[in-house]
């Protein structure tokens, strides 16, 4: 309701190409791992569900795209009506889409912390492959059940509402408690415990790599300083875009009341 029919048309194909472009990479690299499994092991494993879970967030808005209106908002209550934002669980393909975008998007979140503690573990802690992967089943735990439990909560609250945007349905559209609660405060706590692991995690490599100099010389180094700029080009690619997300949801919640109270009107 804040934005023109060409702003609309502009954001709806923004989101498009960018979910086609992040279905592509992210399912190439699914596709690799299951050519050969045993090329990925931990604690660069994780990278392949946080792969899997934007492959479904990415479909969900593609999916959105094609729908447009037609789940997001409820039917004309009369011909020359208003359409209402679909709220709740009535509408199945709204509950449909919210559960694959918010459960799989909460999920990567979820993953992208278990990586990093992977990799602390591995860098800081000095664990191999095998002592990381014995604690797998909890990884995966972790990862599936809190992301389900909170699904089934919002749903249970009714928390699920339409943006006629995207074309999807998610939680916190409507209102600014449900996107405090469900989005933005578990999002600023993974990417705080995720980074928190991964700071850990390179300050332990810089040690050992001071001390590797030292005593070897720096061109025993060489290995190192490349597994360091690997990760750190990753975290910089999904560090950044995550900060940028929570900035924009604090963006949101701050000025919505002040939007709503200018713009008042259902969808067209």
């Amino acid at each position: 309701m804040f934005f023109s029919q060409e702003e609309t048309r502009f954001a709806r194909l923004w989101i498009l190409t960018w979910s086609v472009l992040c279905c592509a990479s992210t399912f190439f690299t699914v596709t690799t791992y299951l050519v050969d499994m045993q090329r990925f092991r931990y604690p660069e494993r994780p990278i392949i569900f946080l792969s899997g879970c934007y492959t479904m967030v990415s479909v969900a808005y593609i999916a959105g795209f094609v729908l447009q209106e037609r789940v997001v908002c409820n039917e004309r209550f009369s011909e020359d009506g208003y359409r209402t934002v679909a709220q709740g669980t009535k509408k199945e393909g709204c509950t449909i889409l919210f559960m694959v975008l918010y459960f799989f998007g909460m999920a990567s979140s979820i993953w992208w912390v278990i990586l990093s503690l992977t990799w602390f573990l591995a860098a800081g802690m000095k664990w191999g492959n095998e002592a990381i992967a014995g604690y797998a089943q909890y990884f995966h735990l972790a990862a599936w059940l809190i992301p389900s439990v909170k699904s089934i909560t919002a749903l249970a609250l009714s928390s699920v509402d339409g943006d006629p945007v995207a074309g999807i349905c998610y939680v916190g559209n409507q209102s600014l408690d449900n996107l405090r609660g469900f989005v933005l405060a578990p999002l600023v706590i993974y990417l705080f415990i995720g980074t928190m692991f991964l700071l850990a995690g390179f300050v332990s490599l810089f040690r050992i790599r001071s001390v590797i100099k030292q005593q070897d010389g720096p061109t025993k180094t060489h290995k190192l300083e490349k597994l360091m700029i690997r990760l750190g080009l990753f975290t910089v690619l999904y560090t950044v875009p995550a900060a940028v997300v929570v900035a924009c949801l604090f963006y949101e919640q701050h000025n919505r009341p002040r939007w709503e109270a200018t713009h008042n009107c259902p969808c067209l």
